[in-house]
C-alpha cells in the first residue's frame, strides 16, 4: 500500500513539474494581456524559463500584443522553446524601441526552438514617407545561437533586415514567411554572417532587398525550396569591404524559384578590397526564374552609390562555382554576367544546362565574361560569352575568357 502512495506522489509531482515548464505571458504570474504591451511580461517569462533545469516553453497565445523590444539571452539550463501564436507589433515610431538595432533578439542560447504560426510585425511605414528617419532595427536577430529550429513564423514589414544570423551554428529555418513591400529599403529577408551549418528550407520571401544574403564567414550553408520575389534575389556578399573578413565556403542553393526579382543568383564583391578574401565551393542547382533581371551574375565591381574607387580591383578570390539546371526567363538581355577581378580572376567556374530566354525589346539575348575561363556544358552560344562584344577575349584575349 505504501508503494502505491509513493507511485501516486511521484506521478503528481511529475505532472506538476511538466505544468510548471510552460510559461504563458498571459498567466497571472506575468500579467500580459491582448492589445497591451507585454514587454515586461515576456522578459519575466523568459527569465524564469531560462533558469529552469527542466525543458521549458514560453507561450504567447493568440491575439495581438505590443512589444517595445526583447533581448532574450542565455545560456539557459535546459532546452527552451518559444511558441508565438499571436501577432506581435513593434512601435510605429522607432524612438520607442528599447534597442535601436534590434526589435527581438535571441543570444547565447543552445537547444532552442521558435515556432507557433505567429507574426512579428515590425510596422515599417518608412517606404510610404520620404521624410521618415531610417532605423537599423532588425525584426529577429540570432546571435551565437546553436542547435536551433525556427519554423512556422512570419516576419512582416521589418524596419531593417527581417532576420539576421550571426555567430550561429547548426540552425534551421523552415516554413518561414517574410514579407515587405518591394520599395522598402534594406529589408533583406535572411542575412547570414560568420555562421556554420545554417539551413533555410521551404521558406517564402518577398522584400525590398536580397531575399537571402550571405556575408563573410558563411560556411556550410544550405538553401532549398525557397520562393523569392519581389526582391534583389539570392546573394553571396557583398564581400571585401572590410579588413579581416572570414572565408565563405560550402554553399548550396537548390530547388528555388525566383520571380520578378532585380537579380537572380549573385556573388558580389567590392573593388579596392582592403584585404585578401575567398569565396569557394558555391553551387546553384535546379533553379526556376520568372522575369528575373541579371539571372546569373558574378559582380566583382559591386559599388552602390559610388562608395568606392572602382579603378582598384577586388582582392576576393572566387573559385569552385557551379550553375546547373538554371531555367526560365530574363527581364534583361544580358542573362549571364561573369565579371571577375583582373587581379584575381575567378577559378573553376562551370555552367551546365542553362536555358534562359528573353522576349524584351532591349536587344538580343547575350552574355558577358571578364577575367574568367568558365566551362560550358549544354549552354547555348548567346549565354556562353560567344557573341559578346564587351568580353575581354575581344580585347586581345587579356581576360582568359573561354568562348565557344
Amino acid at each position: 500500500m505504501a508503494g502505491d502512495w509513493i507511485f501516486v506522489f511521484l506521478l503528481l509531482a511529475s505532472i506538476a513539474k511538466v505544468q510548471s515548464s510552460v510559461f504563458d505571458v498571459t498567466s497571472a504570474a506575468y500579467g500580459g494581456k491582448p492589445n497591451s504591451d507585454i514587454t515586461q511580461a515576456l522578459a519575466n517569462a523568459w527569465r524564469d524559463a531560462c533558469a529552469s533545469t527542466w525543458p521549458t516553453k514560453v507561450v504567447i497565445p493568440k491575439g495581438t500584443y505590443y512589444l517595445r523590444g526583447a533581448i532574450l539571452q542565455g545560456p539557459c539550463k535546459a532546452p527552451i522553446e518559444v511558441q508565438v501564436q499571436g501577432n506581435l507589433k513593434a512601435p510605429l515610431d522607432s524612438k520607442y524601441l528599447t534597442k535601436q538595432d534590434t526589435w527581438v533578439g535571441f543570444q547565447y542560447v543552445d537547444r532552442f526552438t521558435l515556432y507557433g504560426g505567429g507574426t512579428f510585425d515590425g510596422q515599417n511605414n518608412c517606404y510610404k514617407n520620404k521624410y521618415c528617419k531610417a532605423t537599423d532595427a532588425v525584426n529577429l536577430r540570432f546571435d551565437f545561437v546553436t542547435n536551433a529550429m525556427i519554423r512556422d513564423i512570419t516576419s512582416l514589414d521589418s524596419k531593417h533586415f527581417h532576420i539576421n544570423v550571426f555567430g550561429c551554428r547548426n540552425v534551421t529555418f523552415q516554413y518561414v514567411t517574410i514579407t515587405a513591400p518591394e520599395d522598402s529599403a534594406n529589408t533583406d529577408g535572411i542575412h547570414i554572417g560568420r555562421s556554420y551549418g545554417i539551413t533555410v528550407d521551404h521558406t517564402t520571401i518577398g522584400t525590398g532587398d536580397d531575399c537571402i544574403s550571405l556575408g563573410d564567414g558563411s560556411q556550410r550553408i544550405i538553401v532549398t525550396n525557397v520562393t523569392c520575389g519581389p526582391g534583389h534575389g539570392i546573394s553571396i556578399g557583398s564581400l571585401g569591404k572590410y579588413q579581416s573578413e572570414d572565408p565563405v565556403a560550402g554553399v548550396i542553393v537548390k530547388n528555388c524559384t525566383l520571380t520578378n526579382t532585380q537579380n537572380g543568383l549573385r556573388i558580389k564583391t567590392w573593388p579596392g578590397s582592403p584585404a585578401f578574401g575567398t569565396a569557394t565551393h558555391i553551387h546553384f542547382q535546379d533553379i526556376a526564374m520568372v522575369n528575373v533581371g541579371n539571372p546569373i551574375f558574378i559582380d566583382q565591381q559591386y559599388c552602390p552609390y559610388s562608395q568606392c574607387a572602382q579603378k582598384a580591383p577586388s582582392t576576393v578570390q572566387i573559385s569552385g562555382v557551379t550553375f546547373a539546371n538554371i531555367k526560365g526567363t530574363s527581364a534583361t538581355p544580358v542573362a549571364v554576367q561573369l565579371m571577375c577581378s583582373r587581379k584575381l580572376p575567378c577559378q573553376n567556374v562551370g555552367l551546365e544546362d542553362i536555358d534562359i530566354t528573353y522576349s524584351g525589346d532591349k536587344g538580343p539575348l547575350t552574355s558577358q565574361c571578364a577575367y574568367v575561363k568558365p566551362q560550358f556544358t549544354r549552354v547555348a552560344n548567346p549565354l556562353a560569352c560567344a557573341t559578346n562584344p564587351f568580353s575581354l577575349r575581344s580585347r586581345r584575349n587579356r581576360a582568359n575568357v573561354l568562348s565557344r
